[in-house]
């Protein structure tokens, strides 16, 4: 159970504290005053969503906690502290007892301890998608084995259609991969990429781009030395040959010069070689700047370089290998499948089987309570249809739908066709207080949903809720008198003004001011007639065991 709430800057909530008993806890209070709020702190602890603008005004973030008592649940300590903070960035910050976890996280574990329902739930049945959950809850305790030993074939049955797919078993699909890859790898293999090639033409489009520039320069180094160093060194050589029999230092810079004179004149061929290579045609020009700009080409399609391209080729081949030799996993996938059809189908049908001998069982209860709750004529149904095609989900092969005849004489229809909304509560909480038996969600809320009922109605609607809160803790937000009667534990939430900011207040009543709330909720006023009739609406209170 809740033992302790406590909400700050949410809505005109500014700090407020209440610790919950067992059984039935009751809020009333004025209309405005923030119930809804208190309800709209525990849906956002939940993992619910919210909005930045119920942020107490002047404040920048705001924050819900509780303490949970939850014995013999399997948790590893009996008391549990839960906290959500938000920011108005939309920062949040959940944790349970102390460890940080994700909204995701908070909200499954919440929902496996909380369970609100308030008049938009009301809608929720008239979602046909929402229905078969709500029968499988019913049974949970003999479809629970089966249909998780379903859920987990149907994944995998799921998984080898996937794979099935995506490995080319349509023989369309197949042959439209195959053209594609054979196209790529013909287009890659004609070109006859060669790593390192796109270095050696950019290479040459730079001499290209300076061969002008360069052949200057070669012809006018090539003519420096052949006309002028060779002559001089010439002269210089035959100079000290005249000599050189004078002194041994004569002859060894004489042959320092003859050795440099070779070496300077092969500079001289070697500079007239590269300048007369220096000469590129138009047609030579053309198909390096034709041969990058197909390299270009590829590497948009196939890598970012020639070696990723060539990379991504191997794949291709390897790739239409597998496709062209696919017949015989195919074959096995294909069989896997049929295999999983066949398996499923039998758990589908024990799971239609289960549900169809339960959806009588739960008629007849719920008709029962609709009776209770003064729906005497009404006959609600449920309509379990079988897929014979095999059209597999999640939940097997079964589509339900909840129907309701409201009046003798007329035929079974959808909710959505015939209930009111004060029907629709009192069909929601039969649903509901057939399912508590069942149910192991140790709390439940309920917010509002004597809507559209009163009178005799109204009664049997608090005694079904009081029967709830046998089994379990029930929080309720009721304007109705006869409801409020039941609790065991009652709180007026109102507000007051302080420091010109109001503010959602809550107290726990004790007797007699719950005997003068019921009479407040009953005529407006507290007079001596008002509270005589609550004095009869708390002996009801005891009547229910």
């Amino acid at each position: 159970m809740i033992s302790l709430l406590h909400i700050k800057n949410i809505g005109i909530i500014d700090d407020l504290t209440v610790n919950l008993g067992e059984g039935f806890n009751v809020l009333t209070g004025e209309t405005g005053a923030g119930k809804t709020l208190i309800i709209g702190s525990l849906e956002i602890l939940c993992g619910g969503r919210f909005s930045k603008e119920i942020i107490r005004t002047g404040e920048t973030e705001c924050f819900v906690e509780m303490s949970l008592y939850l014995p013999d649940k399997g948790f590893e300590n009996d008391e549990i502290i839960v906290s959500r903070e938000i920011n108005k960035t939309g920062r949040n910050i959940c944790k349970i007892n102390g460890r940080l976890v994700s909204v995701t996280e908070l909200k499954d574990f919440m929902s496996k301890i909380i369970d609100i329902h308030g008049q938009n739930d009301n809608q929720s049945l008239l979602n046909v998608a929402s229905h078969i959950a709500l029968l499988d809850k019913y049974s949970y305790k003999e479809l629970s084995k089966i249909k998780e030993e379903y859920r987990a074939e149907f994944r995998e049955y799921l998984r080898v259609k996937e794979e099935l797919a995506n490995n080319y078993g349509d023989d369309k699909e197949k042959e439209r991969k195959l053209d594609l890859l054979r196209y790529e790898l013909n287009e890659i293999e004609s070109s006859n990429l060669k790593e390192g090639e796109e270095e050696e033409l950019l290479e040459k489009r730079k001499l290209i781009m300076a061969s002008e520039k360069i052949s200057k320069n070669l012809s006018e180094a090539d003519s420096i030395i052949n006309e002028s160093v060779v002559d001089s060194l010439s002269h210089s050589i035959k100079a000290l040959e005249s000599i050189e029999e004078y002194n041994k230092s004569y002859q060894d810079i004489l042959e320092r010069l003859r050795n440099s004179f070779y070496e300077i004149e092969e500079c001289g061929r070697d500079l007239s070689s590269e300048n007369s290579d220096m000469s590129f045609d138009e047609e030579e020009v053309n198909e390096v700047e034709s041969r990058l700009d197909e390299i270009n080409t590829l590497k948009r399609k196939y890598g970012n370089d020639i070696k990723e391209i060539i990379e991504y080729k191997n794949k291709i081949k390897a790739e239409i290998y597998d496709i062209e030799n696919l017949e015989d996993y195919i074959l096995s996938l294909k069989t896997s499948i049929k295999k999983y059809e066949t398996n499923l189908r039998n758990k589908a049908e024990k799971l239609h089987s289960i549900r169809v001998k339960n959806a009588l069982k739960i008629e007849e209860e719920i008709n029962q309570e609709l009776t209770d709750l003064e729906m005497k004529n009404a006959k609600f149904s449920i309509d379990i249809s079988f897929d014979e095609t095999n059209n597999f989900t999640k939940n097997g092969l079964d589509k339900v739908e909840f129907l309701i005849s409201t009046n003798i004489g007329e035929d079974s229809k959808p909710l959505a066709k015939i209930a009111s909304g004060g029907e629709m509560s009192r069909i929601m909480l039969s649903i509901k207080n057939v399912l508590s038996e069942v149910d192991e969600i140790p709390i439940m809320i309920f917010d509002e949903i004597d809507t559209g009922i009163s009178g005799i109605a109204a009664n049997k609607t608090g005694e079904k809720i009081k029967k709830i809160a046998l089994n379990h803790q029930v929080i309720c937000v009721t304007h109705l008198a006869s409801i409020a009667a039941k609790g065991d534990h009652n709180y007026y939430i109102y507000k007051d003004v302080e420091n010109n900011k109001t503010r959602t207040n809550i107290k726990e009543l004790n007797e007699q001011e719950v005997l003068e709330e019921l009479a407040r909720i009953t005529s407006g006023n507290i007079t001596d007639i008002s509270l005589k009739h609550a004095k009869e609406l708390r002996k009801s209170k005891l009547k229910i065991a």
